[in-house]
């Protein structure tokens, strides 16, 4: 009984916190570990169909998501980002990172979200753990030279509303 109260509890937390950490984390506190002006710390990625994305070989600005299929504020802010003139705009590159996904739950995800970018495989947070320790969706913004330009944490119901070069 006192393990499901404990359960009980700690989703109710994770609840008001957004998404602040996966089940299981025990800091919630938000910190980024990248900021605007510096070069983005990874710059090549494979996606889960296997093809090679090298920041460095397109000039465009670039979106990078990272994000949790679990999360109700990253399942927001995917379904914003699909809808959104972003998602259209040729100048502009999105590459969305699952936090501690595979590529199956990614595909099944893309699928049921209509998503039509590059989703890529973070299953150890290798990735995600270059930028921050906790906080999704997270919204990193880079200039055609793969410059960090903002981060945004897009919790909330409008979570594209901070998203502006």
């Amino acid at each position: 009984m006192k393990q499901l109260i404990s359960a009980i509890l700690f989703s109710m937390t994770l609840l008001l916190c957004g998404c602040a950490a996966a089940p299981g984390d025990e800091q919630l506190e938000y910190q980024t570990y990248v900021k605007a002006g510096q070069m983005v710390p990874v710059t090549q990625f494979t996606d889960t169909k296997g093809n090679l994305i090298d920041l460095t070989q397109s000039t465009n600005a670039k979106l990078l998501v990272l994000f949790a299929t679990w999360c109700p504020d990253s399942q927001r802010a995917m379904k914003a980002l699909e809808a959104s003139d972003l998602n259209l705009d040729p100048n502009v590159d999105i590459i969305a990172i699952g936090r501690e996904e595979n590529t199956q739950e990614l595909d099944k995800f893309a699928s049921e979200y209509e998503i039509n970018f590059p989703l890529i495989a973070d299953t150890d947070r290798a990735i995600y753990a270059k930028f921050a320790n906790a906080g999704i969706p997270r919204l990193i913004l880079l200039d055609g030279n793969n410059t960090i330009v903002k981060t945004v944490i897009g919790e909330g119901e409008n979570p594209l509303a901070e998203v502006q070069w």
